[in-house]
């Protein structure tokens, strides 16, 4: 079975035709038209609504840490007296 090819399409057609008469096909077609355009309208709307909230979820403002204090520049003798103090005493003596 698969997709019915054109001559299935008009035997369907002329079923329609004489078990809903020529007058009421045309308001059963405005009514399957107007549903589809309700059903096109809530998923485009239904779209823009998840586009709206992703769009909210990037953009929201940095978050702040804690402070992180920052380095004094100190001299040079002060940073190798910490590395190696035995080079501090040393320069201490003379």
């Amino acid at each position: 079975m698969g997709i019915p090819g054109g001559f299935e399409l008009v035997i369907i057609f002329l079923v329609i035709l004489l078990v809903f008469g020529a007058k009421r096909i045309p308001e059963i077609a405005r009514g399957v038209g107007k549903g589809i355009r309700e059903f096109k309208d809530a998923t485009s709307e239904i779209k823009r609504e998840i586009d709206v909230e992703e769009k909210r979820e990037s953009i929201r403002p940095p978050r702040q840490g804690q402070p992180q204090p920052r380095e004094s520049a100190r001299p040079q003798e002060e940073q190798a007296q910490e590395q190696d103090p035995q080079a501090s005493d040393a320069t201490e003596q003379r």
